[in-house]
């Protein structure tokens, strides 16, 4: 029970595939590492229904497996940093999108408005990117995630270099790793490995 006592704000945005594999994390923070986890949606995983699920449903697991409300809406998570909600802030998947904002300092998600507060209290963010154009466009943005204080990236690779050969997604199963070394202000390694 590495985070027995941590509160942490876990973050889901819309790469809705890979959804089901970061549950399954919460559960592992929650039931194996003893973290009180806070769940914050984006707005596409508030309000978008796809072949990988819908809604109501990503929301209603969210709640069961934490006992706590969903932060959905940027009112919501604004008393994030004077509150000092967090001990660290999870983004789990984070799409490209979210990662670009992330970079240039734009707040204009709930999600977004927890990192914000989060890096402003000098607390952790971690990243579990989950993107098609990481090797593409986003690559210059992943580039300044690595290089900003206080933003840890869950190690990733390339999940499909043959079809996607931009496309680049984190390694669910090393969020609790991650977060407990960010905690120590450690970037875990290695960081480049391959699914």
């Amino acid at each position: 029970m590495r985070l027995k006592g941590k509160k942490i704000g876990f973050a889901l945005t819309g790469s809705h595939c890979t959804i089901e594999r970061v549950l399954s994390e919460i559960e592992k923070l929650i039931a194996d590492e003893g973290a009180e986890v806070y769940p914050i949606v984006s707005d596409s995983v508030n309000s978008t229904d796809t072949r990988f699920g819908t809604a109501t449903r990503w929301k209603d697991i969210l709640e069961q497996l934490t006992k706590k409300k969903i932060i959905s809406t940027i009112v919501e998570a604004e008393p994030v940093g004077p509150e000092k909600l967090f001990d660290v802030l999870v983004i789990a998947p984070c799409t490209g999108n979210t990662i670009a904002k992330l970079a240039h300092g734009i707040t204009d998600t709930p999600v977004l408005m927890a990192a914000k507060a989060t890096l402003r209290n000098g607390k952790p963010v971690v990243v579990a990117i989950s993107t098609n154009d990481g090797l593409g466009f986003g690559a210059l943005n992943i580039a300044m995630l690595l290089n900003t204080k206080n933003i840890y990236l869950v190690p990733f690779g390339q999940d499909n270099p043959m079809t996607k050969n931009n496309s680049l997604v984190a390694h669910m199963d090393k969020i609790a790793d991650t977060i407990v070394e960010s905690i120590e202000g450690k970037q875990i390694q290695p960081l480049l490995i391959p699914h």
